[in-house]
């Protein structure tokens, strides 16, 4: 006799309420596993890199970015909030380039018309030919 497949097991997890979070579904292909657990207590060595994304939508968010581009995190910002404020996006920017490129000698990569990659200075760009 063949026992019929159910799927996958799930593990109810007491310390996440359900009622702040989505449920996970079966079959889903991504889950943001920084909103479900924003503070995970995963150890970190020194070769470890970590990848942040960010929407930056005014100047006040700056310092966090600075602060992840300096532990030696990459950081991939979004700034279609941005855009349209000529000004703000200008000290912004500028904020941001003269910190990273500046002051750390990381780099400043634009990609795209609205998003920005900073590259900490452990991380070289290959110039391809």
């Amino acid at each position: 006799m063949k026992v019929k497949d159910e799927g996958p097991k799930w593990v109810e997890m007491p310390s996440i309420s359900d009622s702040t979070l989505n449920s996970i579904e079966p079959g889903e292909s991504y889950h943001d596993l920084g909103m479900r657990f924003p503070d995970a207590p995963i150890p970190r060595t020194k070769s470890d890199v970590i990848v942040h994304r960010a929407t930056l939508e005014d100047v006040t968010g700056i310092s966090q970015l600075m602060n992840w581009v300096s532990n030696g995190d990459i950081v991939i910002i979004e700034m279609t909030g941005l855009m349209s404020r000529d000004m703000e996006l200008g000290l912004a920017v500028g904020k941001i380039q003269d910190f990273v490129e500046g002051d750390l000698s990381g780099q400043l990569v634009r990609l795209g018309s609205a998003r920005l990659l900073l590259l900490p200075p452990t991380f070289e760009g290959v110039k391809m030919k």
